[in-house]
């Protein structure tokens, strides 16, 4: 059997997208013949916040769990001074100290073994100097793991793949020109030496081909745990009212106040009608509140705020919804839309054509697609039938609607998507396992 060194920062418990990625080769790379070894930092769920980002580890020492699926090495957390300044006087204190102090670590980590993420290296040196393997995957970002990924690959003669989950320098309107340009010149250094790159999609290889331009490529994309969607097949939509979830971060340029006022709208014309809308997770819970008490306040009863959950409970809770909103997300696929093709639930996709957001996304937005599709996630919606697209808020209206006297007559909303299961994560761990076997 192969075996694997993993380095993943972000990995549950931590409640984060980017910890699904490495968990699901955790879980199913045994199936295919390939061993495990996940190392990682102590993560706990304690402010069910970004705050989980930056709180202290547990211990001050690795802890090891083994299990038939493999080995997970958690090693200790510390934050740095900007991280312990956050903690104790919130995000609107000291802004200009932290970003100077975070910006330190973040260069000279590069450079020496300094800053919170030190202890997964040494945890992985100190492994290999015990332990053989024959690959080593790093998971981006952050990017300093593929730097040791290349110094342990080095050091002990094993090869290295780089996974990118997001482009490491990727092509951005008004960035700070010495910030892309060092980005640039690590990226080529380091990840040119990978034996190995993975990435989520073809647009992503190519923004990474730009400054890894001699890399051998795979897509390995996203998708939905099989497993977790079986364990919420029974699970029923509301009907007693229509319901409307969504989860993750919300960007600049989606069109949070358009959707608001669209709402505010309808709630205002059809007073009799019961409706509301769930954000679960999201980085604007205490904004979207504010918004409500001073602009919305017939909508306080109708939104509702959630804090992070663990991925499985976060199924749960989404399963019980009528229809799940996706804001557009142009160039990039992102990762929810995956999770909600799994759950079989509705899209409500906002928006391919309004002006307001249109607005939104030329002053916000911040890749330069040079060309490339920016319809990824209206093409897929269209392609499998999972969903509906909404041009602007008046089309919004009339399909709040729609769906309105569809749950009054039924008591839920019909999903009639098709093809998805291509989309499992276990599918894709298997293709993975296929490209590593192919090393030897």
């Amino acid at each position: 059997m192969i075996r694997v060194l993993i380095l993943a920062y972000d990995f549950p418990p931590y409640v984060s997208v980017g910890g699904l990625r490495p968990h699901s080769w955790f879980k199913y790379f045994k199936e295919f013949d390939v061993e495990p070894i996940v190392i990682t930092r102590q993560w706990g769920n304690a402010y069910g916040n970004q705050l989980d980002f930056v709180a202290t580890g547990w211990s001050k020492e690795c802890v090891i769990e083994e299990s038939p699926q493999g080995t997970i090495i958690r090693t200790p957390y510390s934050p740095n001074l900007s991280n312990r300044i956050l903690l104790r006087y919130g995000e609107k204190r000291f802004s200009r100290l932290r970003k100077v102090i975070s910006a330190y670590y973040e260069v000279l980590q590069f450079f020496f073994v300094v800053g919170p993420k030190k202890e997964i290296y040494k945890a992985a040196k100190s492994f290999l100097s015990q332990h053989k393997v024959d690959v080593i995957i790093a998971t981006g970002e952050p990017f300093v793991l593929f730097h040791y990924a290349r110094k342990l690959g080095a050091t002990y003669n094993v090869p290295w793949i780089a996974d990118y989950r997001d482009p490491w320098t990727p092509n951005l309107k008004n960035e700070n020109w010495f910030i892309k340009e060092f980005n640039a010149f690590l990226e080529n250094r380091i990840s040119s030496k990978a034996k190995l790159i993975t990435t989520v999609s073809s647009f992503f290889e190519n923004q990474i081909q730009k400054h890894v331009p001699n890399g051998k490529f795979s897509i390995i994309p996203n998708g939905f745990d099989e497993e977790s969607m079986k364990q919420i097949e029974g699970i029923e939509q509301d009907s007693g009212m229509l319901r409307i979830g969504f989860v993750g971060t919300i960007y600049e340029w989606h069109p949070l106040i358009v959707l608001l006022e669209t709402l505010n709208c309808w709630v205002l014309k059809f007073p009799d009608r019961k409706i509301e809308l769930h954000f679960h997770g999201t980085n604007k819970n205490e904004y979207i509140s504010e918004l409500l008490k001073n602009q919305y306040p017939k909508l306080i009863e109708a939104v509702v705020t959630h804090p992070k959950l663990p991925n499985q409970q976060l199924l749960e809770k989404l399963a019980r919804y009528n229809v799940l909103l996706l804001f557009n997300y142009y160039a990039y696929m992102g990762t929810k839309i995956y999770d909600y093709l799994g759950l079989k639930r509705k899209m409500l996709f906002c928006f391919t054509d309004d002006p307001e957001s249109i607005k939104l996304k030329n002053r916000f937005y911040p890749l330069d697609a040079n060309g490339a599709s920016e319809s990824l996630q209206k093409e897929l919606i269209v392609k499998y039938n999972a969903g509906i697209l909404i041009s602007n808020a008046d089309e919004l209206i009339k399909v709040l609607n729609e769906l309105y006297q569809e749950h009054k007559a039924t008591g839920v909303i019909k999903c009639h998507s098709s093809g998805v299961a291509k989309f499992s994560r276990r599918i894709q761990v298997e293709r993975l396992a296929n490209q590593i076997k192919n090393m030897h």
